[in-house]
């Protein structure tokens, strides 16, 4: 899948348009942050780290056909984050593998707007008219409220505790509405 055949998606305030090459340095500052990866890798993430990221992200969509959008500023084009689905194959004990997965990452300049909740509205509504599983999960640190409360705000329920990495991770499922 091309770059422009991923759809192009809105909110009253955000952009949501396919990860690409460019966003590079917007990424490597997002996931260079401290504040933002503090519950993501306890600690920032380097730079070829960031660049691995980007890559799966704008790859994901080619094997899988859903994927993440990079969240950008309606009036300003400022970087806001990135947000989507993704099939990771993590080592998660108990397996959730075969489920998508959403995930959201903002700047720090977003946080506390409510455009977290705004972006994940929108993209939960395309992954159920998109994506064929009825079932999509989400898994953070427990002690991340702000995402457990996203993921509240859009129908994540709790499925329950689970080991990544020896950690203790939330994970949420969501139900996909009725087509």
């Amino acid at each position: 899948m091309r770059s422009e055949d991923i759809p192009v998606l809105t909110t009253g305030r955000t952009i949501l348009r396919a990860p690409i090459a460019s966003d590079f340095d917007d990424c490597t500052a997002l996931w260079g942050d401290e504040t933002v990866t503090r519950f993501i890798a306890k600690r920032p993430f380097t730079r070829d780290e960031c660049w691995a990221r980007l890559l799966r992200k704008i790859g994901h969509w080619q094997v899988m056909g859903f994927g993440f959008w990079v969240v950008r500023d309606k009036a300003s084009d400022e970087f806001l984050g990135i947000a989507g689905f993704a099939e990771h194959r993590r080592a998660v004990i108990p397996s959730f593998e075969g489920l998508p997965e959403a995930g959201w990452v903002f700047a720090p300049s977003a946080h506390g707007r409510g455009l977290a909740t705004e972006v994940m509205m929108r993209i939960v509504t395309w992954a159920d008219e998109n994506i064929e599983s009825d079932t999509t999960v989400c898994m953070f640190d427990p002690e991340h409220h702000a995402s457990r409360r996203v993921a509240e705000k859009v129908g994540f329920t709790v499925r329950g505790d689970a080991t990544f990495h020896d950690e203790t991770v939330l994970v949420m499922e969501r139900a996909r509405k009725a087509r």
